[in-house]
């Protein structure tokens, strides 16, 4: 393996590690994490949603925060390296969102009037760019390649016992795994 390689598989992992947050930042509601994401000149492109990291931000809470819970599970990644700062990527991803009766946005999810989840497969198609020592988004292009709306029982958490459940605030066990971003 040569240096460069090395210096490749090092870059990867830091871009997975932006990817990896993003999901974490929008399931645990942790919005702040978005300014360590993105560039800050950044554009964002999904759906409805589109604009700059910051609008992208304003918007996705109000498509996100709604939601009873969400969990955005991310697959397979290519890698395509235009040079030592610029990396295309294409990531997979599946995200659930379970929606409440009442759902305020139906240009995103429709108001059935009674909970279901909304189930979407598609990718994110990222432009990366290493600025200053850090790998972030420059440009996000979010694509649907299907979605399905499914009924659905026993969402409701509340008979959980506590510390088996996830939050939205410090008392999530997953805190200390993303506290560099929390700073």
């Amino acid at each position: 393996m040569s240096a460069t390689d090395t210096i490749r598989l090092e870059d990867r992992e830091a871009i997975r590690d932006v990817l990896t947050a993003y999901a974490h930042a929008v399931d645990r509601r942790q919005w702040q994490i978005m300014q360590h994401l993105f560039h800050p000149d950044a554009e964002f492109q999904f759906g409805t949603i589109s604009g700059d990291w910051q609008n992208f931000v304003e918007q996705a809470r109000g498509v996100i925060d709604p939601c009873i819970a969400t969990q955005h599970q991310l697959g397979q990644i290519l890698f395509g390296f235009e040079s030592d700062t610029v990396c295309h990527t294409e990531t997979y991803m599946t995200a659930m969102h379970t929606i409440p009766a009442g759902y305020p946005t139906p240009e995103v999810f429709p108001d059935k009037g009674k909970i279901y989840s909304a189930v979407i497969a598609g990718r994110y198609v990222d432009r990366m760019e290493l600025r200053s020592g850090e790998w972030r988004i420059a440009k996000r292009i979010g694509l649907y390649d299907w979605r399905e709306y499914r009924e659905v029982e026993g969402v409701d958490m509340s008979e959980l016992a506590e510390e088996a459940r996830g939050y939205y605030d410090e008392r999530d066990p997953s805190t200390p795994a993303a506290s560099r971003y929390l700073i």
